[in-house]
Order: C-alpha cells, then sequence, then structure tokens
C-alpha cells in the first residue's frame, strides 16, 4: 500500500522532499523510481537518519497530502 501511494502521490512528494532537504539532487530522487525501499536507503545514506527517523519523515509527507 505505501509502495502505492508513493507511486501514485511522487511528484508531489519528490517537490515536498526538494523543499525539506534542498541537498538532494533530482536524479537521485529520480534513482529511486518512487519506491519506498530505495527512496528510505538513499534518503537515510545521504541525511545520516536512522531509518525509524527516515520512515517517519516520508510517512509525514504522505500523510499531508
Amino acid at each position: 500500500m505505501d509502495d502505492d501511494r508513493i507511486t501514485g502521490k511522487w511528484t508531489e512528494l519528490k517537490g515536498r522532499l526538494r523543499e525539506t532537504y534542498g541537498e538532494l539532487t533530482d536524479d537521485e530522487l529520480e534513482e529511486t523510481k518512487g519506491e519506498r525501499q530505495k527512496l528510505e536507503g538513499m534518503l537515510q545514506q545521504r541525511l545520516g537518519k536512522t531509518k525509524d527517523e527516515v520512515r517517519q519523515t516520508v510517512d509525514r509527507m504522505l500523510d499531508g497530502f
């Protein structure tokens, strides 16, 4: 279900991620292709956050739609 939510809202989610974390590139975000596991892994690596922190961040952003 989460992958469906991310895929359906990918353009908006990608925009919010870029606004919040300006250091992320479009290429990095596009490499994840809206797949939650890839997205969270990339965010965890780039932002130096824990898996739980990243999951909560993505959940909050998705709940805002």
